[in-house]
């Protein structure tokens, strides 16, 4: 059974009564509700918690890290930034949702500023499937469509993505690139763009579906650890 945290900040819920009507169970709460179903144990971690919620303890029983985070990117304690990296470089799934693109620990890994354009104008997105072949868009017809949703356009200021599976188009006339793969050490990242706190994107059926796939295609594959360092020869060396 993969083992997920769904790390939220669970702050906007708290201060806007629109984004509480939304989700009234928070973020993670929705999350939780759209992939249960494919089996996952799931826990959770949020910003006001000792450590954000994210100990040693915790990354060590998790084998996919969903982030969400917008309000307070800044705050984030900068060892708990340089430990996440660390078991993802050791094998942990990363799943980095719509503005965590900003926070420090998705610009660490990036080595980016992860910069972009953006607009809140309650217009209509269409996330293009461009790879269909991929795992992760597994049950997804040929594009996601969101009547309303804030939109974020390019240039993103991201390394170019190892795989890029879903491109979005804005009524406003904007794309953006919104479905990427990287690999970082042993651990496999995905960033999955919809989902601004003011939209229900986290009620839609193809967002949960995504989602749910991508924990499946980030987490950690079985098999011994890697030896680094000094190694002694496997036959013998003749002079």
């Amino acid at each position: 059974m993969i083992r997920v945290t769904i790390w939220n900040e669970f702050l906007v819920e708290q201060r806007k009564e629109k984004v509480a009507r939304i989700y009234p169970k928070g973020i993670h709460g929705a999350i939780a509700d759209g992939i249960s179903q494919d089996g996952f144990e799931i826990s959770f971690a949020t910003f006001n918690e000792p450590e954000h919620g994210l100990t040693q303890e915790k990354l060590d029983q998790t084998d996919v890290l969903i982030y969400w985070g917008h309000a307070d990117h800044k705050g984030f304690q900068d060892h708990v930034v340089d430990r996440i990296c660390n078991r993802v470089h050791n094998g942990m799934g990363l799943i980095v949702l719509h503005s965590g693109h900003h926070s420090k620990l998705f610009r660490k890994l990036m080595g980016t500023s992860c910069d972009l354009l953006w607009r809140e104008a309650d217009e209509k997105e269409r996330l293009w499937v461009i790879d269909p072949s991929h795992p992760i868009v597994e049950g997804i017809g040929p594009f996601i469509e969101l009547e309303e949703e804030e939109m974020y356009g390019e240039h993103f200021d991201i390394p170019a993505p190892e795989e890029l599976i879903l491109v979005s188009w804005f009524q406003g006339g904007e794309v953006f690139r919104s479905g990427c793969t990287y690999r970082r050490g042993q651990g496999k990242i995905f960033y999955f763009r919809p989902g601004h706190e003011t939209y229900p994107t986290y009620h839609n059926k193809d967002v949960h579906r995504v989602i749910a796939n991508a924990v499946k295609w980030t987490a950690p594959i079985q098999r011994e650890k890697t030896f680094y360092g000094r190694h002694m020869p496997l036959e013998e060396i003749k002079k």
